[in-house]
């Protein structure tokens, strides 16, 4: 099963864990310091992802969640300590807001090599009691590594990115990468999105670490959606039900 996850050496201690036979391409980032080690994201559930962590390290490990959409926390189950933004706790007590079916349609919906034991109709998407309950501002201490919590609602109401000011790396879930931004189903916000962009602008980003697509990218991507939201807000465009517009690396889907 492990076949369906690649790792990737962010440095000695920060590992990418991806997905990249599926067409989401979802990243998690296991960060590991001196006193335990964050899981940022579990991806889509296909494999067991604990199976991967446990070959990089046998530190103790708790998961944060950038945000409860179904391709972030499919590998919850396998862990008893995970965190959710407060925002996003109901999501995972049975009001996830989007039905199973489409969640399914969505994992199908472009040709991908799934393991050969994996099977739909024993999909689910996750419920469970968070061990821990996320604020905006939030510091998470690794003993000689530190992640802060930043609330960037706009994809879903609770989307936080998690930023280790030592390094200066932004692991930015669904706000940034390359690729198609989403701000168009009812629990998302144009708005919001662009307000997140505006705010993550302001910290010293030496890395992006995306939760989808290509790995390595640039951090002029991070001004250049914030630009890119900010010129449909003043043409007044920002407003879901008004397509897809495209800017080269990424997309806005609104």
């Amino acid at each position: 099963m492990t076949e369906w996850f690649t790792v990737d050496k962010i440095d000695s201690d920060t590992f990418a864990i991806s997905e990249y036979k599926h067409w989401e391409e979802t990243h998690c980032y296991l960060l590991c310091g001196n006193k335990g080690a964050v899981l940022i994201d579990t991806g889509l559930g296909i494999g067991n992802i604990q199976n991967v962590v446990g070959n990089l390290t046998t530190l103790s490990i708790l998961v944060v969640t950038t945000h409860t959409h179904w391709d972030h926390i499919g590998g919850h189950e396998y862990f008893d300590n995970f965190a959710v933004f407060e925002d996003e706790k109901e999501w995972l007590a049975g009001q996830f807001p989007i039905p199973l079916e489409m969640v399914k349609k969505n994992l199908l919906s472009r040709p991908c090599a799934f393991p050969e034991d994996f099977d739909i109709n024993q999909y689910r998407v996750f419920q469970g009691l968070p061990a821990m309950i996320l604020h905006d501002g939030d510091l998470i201490n690794l003993g000689n590594r530190q992640l802060k919590v930043i609330h960037t609602p706009g994809h879903s109401p609770g989307h936080c990115c998690f930023y280790e000011p030592d390094k200066g790396y932004l692991y930015s879930g669904d706000l940034i990468y390359k690729g198609c931004l989403d701000a168009f189903y009812p629990t998302t916000n144009p708005q919001s999105f662009l307000s997140s962009l505006e705010k993550v602008k302001l910290l010293a980003i030496n890395k992006v670490l995306p939760g989808h697509h290509q790995l390595n990218i640039s951090v002029d991507i991070v001004s250049e959606i914030a630009t890119g939201f900010r010129k449909l807000a003043n043409e007044g465009k920002l407003k879901q039900g008004n397509g897809i517009y495209d800017f080269g690396d990424f997309q806005i889907h609104i």
